[in-house]
């Protein structure tokens, strides 16, 4: 509380204060009071308190509450002033000693200012004795120091900004080692000056600069993806290892392969579209790639697929180039570095390699699989149904070429190329053959049977369609038969990315192969336009169809010896004229449409052997060819109603089989008919083809031909001729077959084409059998008595007749063979014919008779013998055929009544007629009715199973 001094505010004296003070208080009381002053009166030295005291009256003034107030007022300020006064006492010691150090600290200044006087007396001597001009000499030498520093800065930050202009010429001669080189030590010299506000720009342009090489480093590594360069491609990796991103690169490189991949084949194909397109329009390449393939034409397809091939190609070889070039690095690192330094070799490096070890095997696969679905779409594009022969198969030879770079890019059986060739192939395949089959057709119903004239040295590798089987290492072997991998050298030949490592390439030569190959392959049946076909086929009368070893050394065809002496060309010459067996030497017996066929044959091996996968197809489609030419040659020639009847067994079962089994399966037999396509599904009727006719041209029932001999002739042994063609190529066919599948061919060779030559027996037959009269001998022999009582010394007429009928016969041979060469095997069989013919005409003409003699059988047997000595003479055929047949017969008269009953039971082969007039005529004379029922009953019983 503040108490004024002023005498004239005071209410009380001084004594009464005095007082009040001096009147003692107990201090909690003092307290109290203390706090009970108002808060106002601790204010600031401006407050007016006894305005605030009289503001405070009430407006009716009481004078005892005044004096109480004042009292109050009063007992407060005593308190106060107590305390201050109390307060005052107790701080006295503090105040004294605080007294005392302001003394002494005044005594320590004025020390202070005598000190500072003497030493600025001192420093101004200092001053004086210690001349400016020493320190300034130091001063300039330091600067000096600091400016020669500056400068030397200033010529490096100099440097550092011209490094622009190197780094672009380093740039331009693609050094991007050495850009990458300087920039990074540029960079570490910046480091080394940022502090001036200039680098701290260099610096950003650097990082700049040297992003600019990464860009133009991933250009330069895109290249490598087409023509790989060994030193371009090292300094890019040079480049990208001081970047320290060899795996980035990895990763990049195969991502610019994939883009090469896809870029390559748009492009080309793009540009054989517009090319044929003829326009500039743009449409195309806004197109997808498998949509742009299904706009090139037929005529560009094949160059259009070559240069596909070709591009692809070069993708390839540089990734296989690109793969080698980082086996030799580590070889040469792994040899360059010592044990010690290897074991220390950072971990880093040895990462980076197997990442870019296994990336690069890891591609191999995806990169062939990206050319395999290019390849695909451009294949699947086009419908190659119509295609010609010769262009399909260069398209398969193209195919097969990139597989087989397929399997030694990376060990790839390409599946992908050789399901979609496969589809293109099977369809492509059924509508070239169904085509062939009804030209066959065609050549079967025009055919006239008259012998091609060709050297006597024929074989069906002279043929341009079979030329391919002489190349073994041709390049339409189909992959899978060359054990070649690109990891490995195949033994005796190199592979192919071996052999146009440096330059040429596969399909381009592949190409021009073909085309010097296969100048006329389909010659559509015009020889006469084919130099080869010119040198095959020559006139028959000519020398050149004896070869020079026949020219030298006759063989003769029966025995197949050579003379010891050499025959002359004379010799040769009048043998041809006067013996139908050795006319014209062996010169093959073939006709224009046996020739066909096998040309289509080696057109059909060369589409199997390019591709494998049809290769069952094929060989079924094949095996249809020679099918239907064998029942077309024995529909002409063959077929005839009296076989059954003969008794001579002359189809044998396997043959009946085969041929129904083609009658069912390949011959239409409602074609033409009325009821054509109401039977059967379509899609069967599609594989079918309907029966041949015979030419109108190809007459038959002329006597004086020996009814079409010659022709006949022609035809089997043609057929005969083709089956051994079949025979030696088997073993090729063979192992082209899927082994699933080689059954089916084991049984058309064994149940097919081995049967060819068993035609020859119901084909001859039917000459044989209308060759001699034997009607007119079974009439002379009916007029001939048999029950004589004596030996005749004389045979009789009939067997003259007969012989004159053979004599007949051998001369018509003879007759025929200046036209055709009759094989040793066709007379055999028509001379066992006729033959078999003869003699069972004469145990039938035995079996006629009514009466007969001991004496009787003696005849049969002497005109029997009188025939056989005279016909040995007119054949080489050993033995005589069925000569027991007629023999056993006559013997079996003097047989007796037990015998008679085994005999019966033992020879089945004559007939239920001739038996019984064994029992009846002969036996007949001498044992009762009762044993004669019994052998009838016998002979019924044998026969009934027959029936």
């Amino acid at each position: 509380m503040k108490c004024s001094d002023r005498a004239s505010q005071e209410t009380h004296t001084t004594e009464e204060l005095r007082e009040l003070r001096e009147q003692p208080i107990d201090p909690q009381a003092e307290q109290e009071i203390i706090d009970s002053i108002e808060e106002v009166y601790f204010s600031n030295d401006s407050f007016d308190m006894v305005q605030h005291e009289l503001e405070k009256l009430p407006p009716e003034l009481n004078l005892q509450e005044l004096e109480e107030y004042r009292d109050k007022l009063k007992r407060q300020q005593a308190a106060v002033s107590k305390k201050v006064a109390d307060l005052i006492l107790e701080k006295q010691p503090s105040y004294v000693k605080e007294l005392e150090r302001v003394t002494a600290l005044q005594t320590n200044l004025q020390l202070a200012a005598v000190i500072c006087t003497n030493a600025r007396r001192q420093l101004s001597v200092a001053k004086e004795g210690f001349t400016g001009a020493s320190l300034g000499l130091l001063a300039n030498q330091r600067r000096r120091q600091l400016l020669t520093g500056l400068l030397k800065s200033l010529r490096t930050i100099k440097t550092l900004q011209r490094t622009d202009v190197r780094l672009s010429e380093m740039l331009e001669e693609e050094d991007y080692p050495g850009a990458i080189q300087l920039c990074l030590e540029c960079q570490k010299a910046a480091s080394t000056f940022k502090h001036y506000s200039c680098i701290s720009e260099l610096n950003s342009k650097l990082q700049d600069t040297l992003e600019q090489i990464e860009e133009q480093l991933d250009v330069a590594l895109s290249k490598t993806c087409k023509h790989f360069d060994v030193s371009h491609y090292t300094k890019v990796q040079l480049a990208y290892s001081l970047l320290g991103k060899t795996q980035t690169a990895m990763d990049q490189l195969h991502m610019h392969f994939t883009q090469a991949i896809h870029n390559t084949v748009f492009q080309v194909v793009l540009g054989y579209v517009e090319l044929c397109a003829g326009n500039a329009d743009t449409k195309f390449q806004k197109m997808q790639y498998k949509d742009l393939c299904t706009h090139i034409t037929l005529d560009s397809y094949i160059p259009c697929l070559t240069d596909l091939c070709k591009a692809l190609w070069e993708v390839m070889l540089s990734y296989h180039r690109t793969m080698q070039w980082h086996e030799e690095q580590d070889k040469q690192e792994t040899t360059s570095t010592p044990d010690g330094a290897a074991a220390a070799e950072s971990d880093e490096v040895l990462v980076d390699r197997s990442y870019v070890k296994k990336k690069l095997e890891h591609g191999l696969t995806r990169i062939w699989q990206d050319v395999q679905l290019k390849v695909k779409a451009y294949i699947l594009g086009t419908d190659m149904s119509n295609f010609k022969y010769d262009d399909f198969i260069v398209v398969l030879d193209v195919i097969s070429r990139l597989m087989q770079v397929g399997e030694e890019f990376c060990s790839s059986k390409s599946e992908v190329l050789q399901e979609s060739i496969k589809r293109q192939s099977v369809n492509y395949f059924k509508n070239y053959h169904r085509a062939r089959l009804e030209e066959l057709r065609m050549f079967l119903e025009n055919e006239t049977w008259e012998l091609c004239p060709v050297k006597s040295n024929f074989n069906i590798a002279q043929l341009h369609e079979f030329k391919f089987m002489g190349q073994c290492r041709s390049p339409s072997v189909s992959p899978s038969r060359q054990t070649v991998s690109s990891g490995s050298p195949a033994q005796e030949e190199l592979s192919l990315f071996q052999q146009y490592v440096q330059e040429g390439n596969p399909f381009e030569m592949h190409i021009e192969h073909k085309e010097e190959e296969t100048e006329d392959v389909l010659a559509s049946n015009g020889y006469e336009s084919d130099e080869l076909e010119k040198s095959v086929y020559q006139d028959y009368d000519s020398d050149s169809d004896v070869p020079e070893e026949l020219k030298q050394d006759y063989v003769d065809e029966q025995t197949g010896d050579v003379p010891l002496k050499s025959a002359s060309r004379e010799t040769i010459r009048s043998k041809k004229k006067s013996d139908y067996n050795l006319n014209k030497t062996n010169a093959p017996i073939l006709t224009n449409t046996t020739l066909n066929v096998i040309r289509l044959v080696g057109k059909y091996m060369q589409m199997m052997n390019i591709l494998k996968p049809i290769a069952f197809d094929v060989i079924h489609c094949v095996s249809q060819l020679f099918d239907y030419y064998l029942y077309a040659v024995y529909t002409f020639f063959g077929r005839n109603d009296m076989y059954e009847s003969s008794g001579l067994g002359l189809i044998s079962s396997r043959l009946r089989t085969t041929l129904n089994r083609i009658q069912e399966s390949l011959i239409d037999m409602e074609a033409g008919g009325e009821s054509a396509g109401v039977h059967g599904p379509t899609e069967d009727r599609k594989e079918k083809v309907p029966s041949p006719h015979l030419s109108q041209l190809v007459v038959l029932t002329n006597s004086g031909t020996l009814y079409g001999l010659a022709q006949r002739v022609v035809a089997t042994e043609s057929l005969v001729f083709l089956a051994e063609q079949f025979e030696s190529l088997q073993s090729h066919l063979d192992t082209m077959m899927p082994a699933a599948k080689k059954p089916f061919l084991q049984q058309f060779y064994s149940q097919t084409v081995s049967t060819a030559s068993e035609l020859r027996k119901p084909i001859y037959w039917i000459v044989a059998a209308k060759a001699i009269d034997y009607e007119q001998m079974l009439l002379m022999m009916a007029g001939v008595k048999w029950d004589i009582r004596e030996i005749m010394s004389q045979h009789n007429v009939y067997v003259d007749v007969l012989l004159k009928e053979f004599e007949q016969f051998n001369k018509r041979l003879g007759d025929v063979s200046r036209h055709v060469r009759i094989p040793l095997p066709v007379s055999n069989v028509l001379w066992e014919h006729c033959i078999r013919l003869a003699n069972r005409t004469l145990v039938e003409g035995y079996a006629n008779v009514k009466k007969c003699s001991n004496e009787g059988r003696a005849l049969m047997q002497l005109d029997f013998q009188q025939f056989l000595m005279k016909l040995e003479k007119l054949t080489d055929l050993r033995p005589i055929p069925d000569k027991e047949f007629v023999e056993t017969y006559i013997k079996a008269y003097y047989l007796t009544e037990n015998d008679m009953e085994q005999f019966i039971k033992n020879h089945r082969e004559y007939s239920m007629k001739q038996l019984a007039n064994l029992v009846n005529v002969c036996l007949g004379s001498h044992i009762n009715k009762k044993a004669r029922q019994k052998l009838l009953a016998a002979i019924d019983d044998i026969d009934r199973p027959k029936r």
